[in-house]
């Protein structure tokens, strides 16, 4: 049980996280099980980072946390944002060309100005929130952004044959993926009942309409697409709290 939690806080966190042994591939996909806890408990340091900057002004008290939250994630979803807007729009809508840029290590112009966009949203978002004694909102996001990763590889395809995505994908536990997925929704309902549908009704409109591009383009999801999803949901999530 706590092998594959590890392996979780592991993947998703830049924590001093040592696991005893080489994790098996039944490990790593029972990790998923655990995304939304890892979500929440890095959702937990922020919020708890922005009431020990409460009496920051709250611009610099945003950028301050911005800067925690990648820190935190190692921008780990900031690459696979990037990864897949290069190859999104270099790609000219060709299946085995997209997924050759996405495969290149380097960041093409298009990659970092989809990590600009998602800073400065970021950014915004958390300052109108600041302002608005609203960081539950930031809690939620960060959590929302993790439970949509095990319910992306529950129904769509894995399109490529190796790596750590591959064995999430071939090993995840299926049925207690959908309990946990229904457990976070109703967690998210219970702490925070005033917007918290509209939140989760912005995820769900983010994550359906990013899989249906990732299944029209590549037939599926990767890694970096999967990453794309996280960020480009925690920024509507926070985006939704905002203009509601």
């Amino acid at each position: 049980m706590i092998q594959p939690f590890l392996i979780a806080l592991q993947f998703l966190t830049r924590l001093p996280v040592r696991l005893k042994s080489q994790p098996s591939e039944h490990d790593i996909g029972r990790s998923l099980l655990y995304y939304p806890l890892v979500g929440l408990l890095i959702g937990a340091l922020l919020v708890a980072s922005s009431w020990l900057l409460s009496d920051t002004p709250p611009f610099v008290a945003a950028a301050l946390l911005v800067t925690l939250w990648v820190i935190l994630t190692g921008g780990l979803h900031l690459d696979g944002l990037a990864d897949s807007a290069d190859a999104w729009i270099g790609g000219m809508g060709d299946r085995d060309k997209t997924l050759t840029i996405m495969k290149d290590p380097n960041c093409g112009p298009f990659g970092v100005v989809a990590i600009l966009l998602v800073l400065q949203l970021k950014l915004a978002t958390l300052h109108a929130l600041f302002v608005n004694d609203a960081p539950i909102v930031l809690f939620i996001a960060v959590i929302l952004g993790r439970t949509l990763l095990p319910l992306l590889l529950l129904t769509t395809p894995y399109v490529r044959s190796h790596g750590l995505g591959s064995a999430l994908a071939r090993h995840q536990p299926r049925n207690l993926s959908i309990i946990v997925v229904i457990t976070t929704i109703i967690f998210i309902l219970f702490i925070y009942t005033v917007n918290s549908l509209a939140l989760i009704m912005a995820a769900a409109i983010v994550f359906l309409s990013v899989r249906a591009s990732m299944l029209h383009r590549i037939g599926g999801t990767t890694g970096d697409t999967a990453g794309a999803l996280v960020e480009i949901t925690e920024v509507a999530v926070l985006l939704a709290a905002v203009l509601i």
